[in-house]
């Protein structure tokens, strides 16, 4: 790693942070090069409409930069604006820069921290998760890499989930959770006997970065702190581009068995049981080191069902 690597606020918790702090620390210093930033003004047309605060880059940063001297392309969503979520502006930034992306054959970084889309923007949110994610497809095809990090307040809820599914690697702190529909969502419609939102133990035993890890839904597992995420993010950045046709066969069919294997588990350390783990009831306890030791050779991923 090259001296660029001591970054500022590399301890910085990512949970904690804010959308800019977060690349500061992941980015080579001096590097940033910022897209439609705030004094362009290019705000969401729709929140005046229902007495709703606006903000200047509408909860997303975008830019080029470089990470470990090698060029990239970036995104972070600022879960402090509107829990992150997706609206005509937001969007269409991160489709732009996708499409930037598949246009200069330059590998993108995205700092995910939503909770799906606007409800004030719906439509408008809707397509934007769409076109990001025919924007993010094309660049992988073209052999872009496409590293999302997830440890935000706000998690990676609803049309964000989608997205970070169909990102080249998903690199994920125990803080970070992932999910279509948000813990109160599913309370709303299937009721509290189905999913209680306020047990916070049991959201992060079925959405939280552990079990996402251990069920193969994220790839590197890390510390909360931007030092950590950024040597995940050079690691997934070094990793072959493209797609490999066998290894989405096999993900696929693996997908295809879960219900199967795990139907009848009612909670994650269920899962973790049935995963092999000889400490599951101990797994949300577990120090990072701890649970990578444990995690080794007991996670479901697609080489499971080759």
């Amino acid at each position: 790693m090259n001296a660029a690597s001591a970054t500022p606020h590399a301890r910085l918790s990512w949970f904690e942070a804010g959308a800019r702090e977060r690349l500061a620390a992941l980015l080579d210093p001096g590097s940033f090069e910022e897209f439609i930033g705030p004094e362009k003004r290019e705000i969401s047309p729709h929140l005046k409409i229902f007495d709703l605060p606006a903000q200047f880059d509408d909860g997303i940063v975008v830019g080029g930069a470089r990470i470990d001297g090698a060029p990239v392309l970036v995104a972070a969503q600022e879960g402090r604006f509107m829990g992150g979520a997706f609206g005509e502006v937001h969007g269409a930034k991160l489709t732009g820069l996708l499409r930037a992306a598949k246009a200069l054959k330059r590998d993108v970084v995205i700092a995910f921290d939503t909770g799906g889309v606007r409800l004030q923007e719906a439509n408008a949110g809707e397509l934007a998760i769409s076109e990001i994610i025919r924007a993010l497809v094309e660049a992988r095809t073209a052999g872009v890499r496409v590293v999302g990090l997830i440890g935000g307040r706000a998690g990676c809820y609803g049309g964000g989930g989608l997205i970070s599914g169909c990102c080249s690697t998903l690199v994920v702190s125990e803080q970070g959770r992932i999910s279509v529909s948000g813990p109160e969502v599913i309370e709303t419609n299937k009721g509290v006997e189905e999913f209680d939102s306020r047990d916070r133990a049991l959201v992060w035993r079925t959405m939280g970065g552990k079990h996402r890890y251990l069920i193969g839904g994220a790839d590197i597992f890390v510390d909360d702190n931007a030092a950590a995420f950024r040597d995940a993010a050079i690691v997934a950045l070094g990793r072959p581009a493209g797609f490999d046709r066998k290894r989405l066969a096999a993900e696929q069919a693996r997908l295809e068995r879960r219900l199967t294997r795990f139907g009848a588990d009612r909670d994650g350390r269920d899962v973790w049981r049935e995963l092999g783990l000889t400490q599951a009831d101990a797994v949300p306890e577990l120090s990072t080191d701890a649970f990578l030791h444990q995690a080794a050779d007991h996670r479901e991923t697609a080489d499971d069902a080759r």
